[in-house]
């Protein structure tokens, strides 16, 4: 008789959490029925999916949802349903051809990303992150940190970001490894309890009386698709604090400090204030990019410096990411005022 891991009700979550699976001649899995665990509850199916379904086009995720082929507790449910510790899902059996296998991380991405560690425990992972490497796939990438990661953990059940830093920016990225912690910080940066303080190498002298600029922000897709952000009135409310930290010759470094967390938002003020920053290609003057070239710098001087939490433990923590090499060669390059 076929083990069955459903009684009447609610699933049986004493049983194995995923029935054994079979495979056919081509390759590809049979159903499976997974038990959601505690650290998965509280995420929505199609997320739940997505990390399961490793590599399968999300398009593939939503239509086998959308045809009831994915079940939750033997009932149908829909893409943003939030599962709960002790359901059960049949994850419905998807053909190998459909998926696309993931990339694997190089050997110099695997030794950049172990070497840029600042932290770990069994909860949290704290990154020094490269600039020039996106935190995830998608637009064009084919492999991003927290992909690198899961296949550089693959004994790690979950591992999920945090946060988000641009591709060509650098420093700490929040990294975490149960669902609960992930929970937790979220709710900090909805909150805006969250430290993030971040350093730049800005175009001229940053008046020392400049302290803070509050600017909406609105996001806009153009037709090429790149990602393009404006102050407008009708965007959305966006702060952050400035500290002139050292003046060069003709550009100034300054400590900026998220009060909110938009997108590309430190660029766009800085922009706003008349200061992009140097080697910044989308929000930068013409004479920025002339600066950028001088001073050597070949990559956007934008670095998150450092970010402080608080840990479910009730104790507040912060990491500091110190400067790349690369930028504190341009600094001591650059005359000092």
């Amino acid at each position: 008789m076929r083990n069955e891991v459903f009684k009447s009700g609610r699933p049986d979550v004493r049983k194995s959490p995923e029935r054994p699976r079979k495979t056919s001649d081509t390759g590809s899995p049979a159903v499976r029925f997974i038990a959601v665990d505690e650290d998965q509850a509280g995420q929505r199916l199609d997320n739940f999916l997505r990390y399961v379904l490793k590599g399968v086009p999300k398009t593939r995720i939503y239509r086998i949802i959308r045809k009831g082929e994915v079940r939750v507790n033997k009932g149908r449910a829909k893409a943003e349903t939030k599962l709960q510790s002790g359901d059960v899902v049949r994850v419905p059996p998807v053909r190998v051809s459909e998926a696309k296998m993931p990339v694997a991380p190089g050997m110099d991405v695997a030794r950049k990303l172990e070497a840029a560690i600042l932290f770990e425990d069994d909860s949290l992972l704290v990154l020094n992150k490269p600039s020039g490497l996106a935190v995830h796939g998608g637009s064009g990438v084919t492999l991003g940190v927290i992909e690198a990661l899961r296949q550089l953990r693959p004994d790690c059940r979950f591992l999920e970001l945090v946060h988000r830093i641009d591709r060509d920016t650098s420093g700490c990225l929040l990294v975490a490894k149960k669902r609960s912690m992930l929970r937790h910080l979220h709710a900090q940066i909805r909150e805006h309890h969250m430290l993030k303080v971040y350093n730049a190498l800005v175009d001229g002298r940053w008046p020392a009386r400049k302290t803070a600029v509050s600017a909406p922000l609105q996001k806009n897709v153009l037709q090429s698709g790149e990602r393009m952000v404006s102050v407008h009135p009708d965007g959305k409310a966006s702060r952050t604090r400035f500290k002139v930290l050292q003046r060069y010759g003709e550009s100034t470094l300054i400590e900026a400090s998220l009060e909110t967390g938009r997108t590309h938002q430190i660029r766009v003020h800085t922009l706003h204030a008349g200061h992009p920053i140097l080697g910044d290609s989308k929000y930068g003057y013409e004479r920025t990019a002339q600066l950028a070239e001088q001073a050597g710098l070949k990559r956007l001087f934008l670095h998150a410096a450092k970010v402080g939490i608080n840990l479910p433990d009730g104790s507040y923590r912060e990491f500091d990411a110190p400067l790349p090499d690369e930028l504190v060669e341009v600094l001591n390059g650059l005359p000092q005022v």
